[in-house]
C-alpha cells in the first residue's frame, strides 16, 4: 500500500521537477503528465509525478496530514 502526499512544484527543468513536500525537495520526472508547472500540485510514485491535483485540495490534504501525524 502506498500514501500519497501532494508534492508542490517549486522549479522545472524539462521533464524533470523539483518537488517540495513540507520543507524537503527531491527530483521527480514529469514525463507521465502533461501541462504542469511551477506552483503546481503532483502525487509522485517511484520518482514519477503520476497525477496532478487542485491546489485547494492538495493543501487540505497536507493540512489534515499534519494534524494526524503531529
Amino acid at each position: 500500500m502506498c500514501l500519497a502526499i501532494p508534492s508542490k512544484i517549486v522549479a522545472v527543468d524539462g521533464d524533470t521537477a523539483v518537488i517540495d513536500v513540507d520543507g524537503v525537495r527531491r527530483e521527480a520526472s514529469l514525463m507521465l503528465v502533461e501541462d504542469v508547472c511551477v506552483g503546481d500540485y503532483v502525487i509522485v510514485h517511484a520518482g514519477y509525478a503520476i497525477s496532478r491535483l487542485d491546489a485547494d485540495a492538495a493543501e487540505e490534504s497536507l493540512e489534515l496530514m499534519k494534524q494526524v501525524f503531529t
